[in-house]
């Protein structure tokens, strides 16, 4: 492969999603807070850094994975930072979720120094992550995106180019309030059907078969009821990605009542220290709100 990539950012999405692009043939050079993700990653082919300029001067594309806005503005400006070892012709690729009108911000501020930058939101989750098969939501200049094509084929199934710089992260935050609701939904249909005396296994299986059928329930739905809520989305990140989608909509006077009230319900989680729980977690929240703790 022509293009050298580097990774920033080795968690639960940008570990495999790097780990993919090695298996693709690309030269990675990763760099990571901590360093058993990195040190797993090198014994794989993956050259280390200490810095994300250095990943910047070693990269023709850097891929960005991070918790939210801070995190991507400081590692793109900060001491050492990407801008620091940058290069006429760099394309930073965001695939965090965060602010798009900060995405906007921050796209300007590097195409003032000769950085391309594409937002490229995903969602999938950790097995997407894992099975290469995320789709993708791109924002950008058209020419950047097909410039990062043969990288997205790597990482996602659906790839769609979604408009200029902050597109991507506004599809993302839609995403994100739809798979909320549908959480909720979920949560409390197999809450009522549980607690009027209805199997849960029951409840899935008829579910499934109508126009209730959905994604969310395909894929946690049978560990929703066994009560298994290992993070394939943590609750603390999807409550971020609904504050951000908030923060769009008051801005653009969109009115948002349920995305509001499962944010509360996501909040709850946290207060509970339930966090770091898979999203689909909100379901104990339905229980507790019930007075319904399933045998």
């Amino acid at each position: 492969m022509s293009e050298r990539i580097g990774c920033i950012g080795l968690g639960l999405m940008g570990k495999p999603m790097a780990r993919n692009l090695l298996r693709a043939g690309f030269q990675v050079t990763v760099y990571n807070r901590s360093r058993p993700a990195m040190d797993e990653l090198i014994l794989e082919g993956a050259v280390a850094a200490d810095s994300p300029a250095q990943v910047a001067q070693q990269s023709d594309i850097v891929i960005t994975m991070l918790p939210d806005t801070p995190d991507v503005e400081s590692v793109i400006f900060g001491e050492q930072g990407i801008l620091a070892g940058a290069h006429e012709g760099l394309l930073v690729i965001d695939m965090s979720t965060i602010s798009p009108l900060g995405t906007v911000q921050l796209a300007a501020k590097l195409e003032q120094h000769g950085v391309h930058m594409l937002d490229a939101p995903v969602s999938g989750g950790d097995v997407g992550a894992r099975e290469g098969t995320l789709s993708i939501m791109v924002g950008g200049s058209e020419a950047d995106f097909e410039r990062a094509r043969p990288v997205f084929s790597v990482l996602g199934k659906t790839i769609t180019y979604c408009g200029q710089h902050g597109a991507g992260q506004t599809v993302k935050a839609c995403n994100q309030v739809v798979v909320a609701l549908i959480i909720a939904a979920v949560s409390e249909g197999l809450v009522l059907g549980s607690k009027v005396g209805v199997r849960p296994e029951i409840l899935l299986q008829v579910l499934s078969g109508g126009l209730a059928q959905n994604r969310v329930m395909d894929l946690r739905g049978p560990t929703m009821i066994k009560h298994r809520f290992e993070p394939g989305g943590k609750v603390q990140f999807h409550r971020k990605d609904l504050g951000i989608a908030l923060q769009l909509a008051h801005a653009y006077d969109v009115a948002l009542p349920l995305t509001a009230l499962v944010d509360q319900f996501f909040t709850t989680l946290v207060a509970h220290q339930q966090g770091m729980m898979d999203h689909s977690a909100l379901l104990t929240v339905i229980e507790r709100l019930s007075n319904y703790q399933p045998g």
